[in-house]
């Protein structure tokens, strides 16, 4: 049995695709089950989740997509979880049989799309961070990535040991090395949760890194995609940036977060700080991706960039004042970016 845990908070603008992408799979629907954790939508979306048949909705008191994660585990009976967001839509069929394959290896612990899935038909900003592979530039530039990059022609810039099985790469993750894996389609062993912290709130990269300190670092980059509807427009990328990095301070300055991202390459930061600031590094980079996947959406690398040097280093600067951080308030969530 896997069991899909789908967080979601005013998301009716996506989840009916994203639940009709997991029930379009070509396995048996006993064969799995869907858990929606909701934090309070005030639009269709428990409307529509209980017309598409999930098998049970949860509350999320906590608001967050990481206590929603949470949420839907503990009401979970599978012994695999499939985390899939509810702007995330499996690409094709057969997706769920091919993520779960590699679990016929006893040490495989967990299992991840190689790469996001760019559609035609997606708005540009969503096309770019796709083939971009990340959704936050400055991984680009620390090397610190888990899908496909166009600019780079590889799935993580980090030196990890792997091993191609023919439909996957068996990956043997280290605590040196630790891609930003756990998120939009991540599978995983529910027994994982034995050996990590991931209640009240399931930090991905945190649960990876502690699971990788604790022996369990086989995992399976499956060969197959997952389509990630991130953002449309600028503006909305602006605000998920602003969210990401207040988080972020919060529940690292509330001692709630255990990756070790002090060891994120310095050089790498002053690197992106500099290409942005400079353009022409940034101008060169987006002329290799288009070469590699020709769109005119890599014309959004350059604001993209300065959108996250200009959020981040204003964050950043109110740390260094003593300005206590908070989480952006989840009240108007995703209605403010209709």
């Amino acid at each position: 049995m896997v069991s899909f845990v789908v967080p979601t908070l005013n998301s009716a603008k996506t989840l009916e695709m994203c639940l009709h992408a997991i029930l379009n799979q070509r396995v048996p629907r006993r064969s799995y089950e869907i858990i929606v954790a909701d934090a309070g939508s005030s639009d269709d979306t428990l409307h529509i989740a209980k017309r598409m048949g999930v098998d049970r909705i949860v509350g999320n008191p906590l608001k967050t997509g990481e206590a929603g994660k949470t949420a839907g585990i503990k009401a979970a009976t599978g012994d695999l979880i499939a985390l899939v967001d509810s702007d995330n839509l499996l690409p094709d069929p057969e997706w769920l049989t091919r993520m779960t394959a590699p679990f016929n290896d006893p040490e495989i612990v967990a299992s991840e799309p190689i790469r996001y899935t760019a559609r035609k038909s997606d708005p540009a900003l969503t096309r770019y961070f796709a083939l971009l592979g990340m959704n936050d530039p400055i991984c680009l530039f620390t090397r610190n990535y888990d899908r496909e990059c166009a600019i780079s022609g590889k799935w993580t810039g980090l030196k990890v040991g792997q091993t191609d099985r023919g439909d996957y790469l068996d990956v043997s993750l280290t605590e040196a090395a630790l891609p930003t894996i756990g998120a939009n389609g991540f599978v995983f062993r529910k027994s994982l949760l034995d050996h990590v912290t991931w209640d009240p709130y399931f930090f991905d990269i945190d649960v990876m890194h502690q699971a990788v300190r604790a022996g369990f670092g086989r995992v399976a980059k499956v060969k197959t995609g997952i389509v990630h509807l991130y953002c449309a427009r600028l503006s909305d990328f602006a605000r998920k940036q602003q969210r990401r990095i207040r988080d972020f301070l919060f529940f690292a300055q509330e001692k709630q977060r255990t990756y070790p991202w002090d060891r994120q390459r310095k050089a790498g930061v002053f690197l992106f700080c500099m290409s942005t600031v400079l353009v022409i590094p940034l101008s060169v980079q987006m002329i290799r991706g288009f070469l590699r996947k020709p769109d005119w959406a890599w014309l959004y690398h350059i604001p993209v960039c300065w959108i996250t040097l200009w959020m981040y280093g204003s964050a950043t600067v109110l740390k260094m004042l003593g300005v206590k951080q908070a989480p952006v308030a989840r009240d108007r969530w995703q209605k403010e970016e209709r």
